[in-house]
């Protein structure tokens, strides 16, 4: 599930020739310490993603891109939550992860915009549908 999602999110993407990158599937503790270590905020998040490169965008000098780090715990419990399967709510992080690590932010609207359109594209191409759109705009089947 993880590498179809990785794989989606590459071909989402002009992404380079990347051949490697890591997937880890951790608890709130480790995110929370990750993220207290690397980003200064002292609590737990669903994903992080560490690439390798320091230069952005790609081309990257190496085809190994980096890890995307995930808590299964959380994952979990936003998947219970929003009423999404577990699978689907773990490859929509996993394109989350993978689309950091080639350089995608979504630190400005634009910017999240994009990010949530080749997020969208990637989900579509395993058949998971749009996550962001919102449950009273779903039609139910008597609807």
């Amino acid at each position: 599930m993880t590498r179809k999602a990785a794989l989606a999110a590459l071909a989402s993407t002009a992404a380079p020739n990347a051949n490697e990158l890591a997937v880890v599937l951790a608890d709130d503790a480790l995110l929370r310490s990750l993220n207290a270590d690397y980003r200064g905020i002292d609590k737990a998040t669903n994903v992080l993603a560490f690439a390798y490169a320091d230069s952005k965008p790609p081309p990257f000098e190496s085809d190994a891109l980096g890890d995307v780090v995930i808590s299964l715990e959380r994952t979990a419990d936003e998947a219970n939550n929003s009423g999404l399967s577990l699978g689907e709510h773990l490859s929509h992080l996993v394109i989350h992860g993978v689309l950091h690590l080639l350089g995608y932010d979504h630190g400005n609207a634009r910017d999240a915009k994009t990010m949530e359109e080749l997020e969208i594209r990637a989900l579509a191409g395993i058949g998971i549908s749009n996550p962001y759109v919102p449950e009273s705009a779903v039609k139910s089947d008597d609807g």
